[in-house]
C-alpha cells in the first residue's frame, strides 16, 4: 500500500528553539507518517531538531530499498524540503569524534558523533539497543524511541502535539486520510503509546470532533 504523502509546501519554517535539542537518527525517518510528525514536531519550536548529511543518506538508502518502484527524484525533494524546514538542522564537523566513541554497531557512532558535536540531550532512534546508556551518559545524551519521545512531547505540550497531527492530517493527499486513519498509521509505525493517550487523553473541541471522523 502506498504511503500517504504531504503537500510539497506544508512544512513552514520553524520559529527559534529555546529548550532542547534532538538527533534524529535515520529509522525514525523511514516511515513517511513518522517522518511528516517529526518535521512537523520540529518547526514548533518545542525543542531543537539536528541531523546530518549521512543520517539522511541512511534514510534516502533504506526508503529506496524498501520501495525501489519509488522516484529517487522525489525523495531527493522530500530532503531537501526537511532541511529547509528546520534551519541549521544539520550538523557538521562531527568526523573527527566518531573515534571517541565505541558502540555495538560501529557503523552507528556518526550519530553519537553528531550528537556530541550539537550538544544534544536526546537521540530519537528505533535502535535502542546499539545506544546503550553506558556509552551515552559519558555524553550526558539519552536514546530515546519515537513513542517515548512523542508521548513525552505530549505530556508537557498536549495542544501542541494534538494540533499538529491535526495538520498533518489535513495535508494529506495522496491518498487523503482523516485524523482518525493517521492516528492508526501512527500506531503501525511506531507510536502505540502516543496514539493511546491521544485517544484516551483529554480532548479540545477540534480533536474530540476529528475523532469522530
Amino acid at each position: 500500500m502506498t504511503n500517504s504523502q504531504p503537500r510539497l509546501n506544508i512544512w513552514a519554517s520553524s520559529t527559534d528553539p529555546t529548550h532542547f535539542t534532538v538527533v534524529y537518527d535515520a529509522n525514525v525517518l523511514h516511515p513517511a507518517s513518522l517522518r511528516d510528525l517529526l518535521i512537523r514536531l520540529a518547526c514548533t519550536g518545542l525543542y531543537r531538531a539536528r541531523w546530518t548529511d549521512a543520517i539522511l543518506d541512511e534514510m534516502t538508502t533504506s526508503v529506496i530499498r524498501a520501495n525501489p518502484q519509488l522516484d529517487p527524484a522525489r525523495l531527493e525533494r522530500t530532503r531537501q524540503l526537511m532541511v529547509r524546514a528546520v534551519p541549521d538542522c544539520l550538523v557538521t564537523g562531527y568526523e573527527p569524534l566518531i573515534g571517541a566513541v565505541e558502540l555495538p554497531d560501529k557503523d552507528d557512532r556518526h550519530v553519537v558523533a553528531a550528537a556530541i558535536r550539537c550538544r544534544a540531550e536526546i537521540i530519537v532512534t528505533d535502535n535502542l539497543r546499539d545506544f546503550p546508556d553506558s556509552v551515552l551518559s559519558q555524553f550526558d545524551i539519552k536514546a530515546q524511541s519515537p513513542d517515548h519521545f512523542v508521548n513525552h512531547l505530549l505530556k508537557t505540550a498536549h495542544a501542541e502535539v494534538v494540533h499538529t497531527i491535526t495538520r498533518q492530517a489535513a495535508a494529506l493527499s495522496q491518498p487523503p486520510q482523516s485524523y482518525n486513519q493517521l492516528l492508526d498509521r501512527l500506531e503501525q509505525v511506531g507510536l502505540p503509546q502516543t496514539v493511546a493517550a491521544i485517544r484516551h487523553g483529554p480532548h479540545d473541541a477540534i480533536a474530540e470532533t476529528l475523532l469522530t471522523l
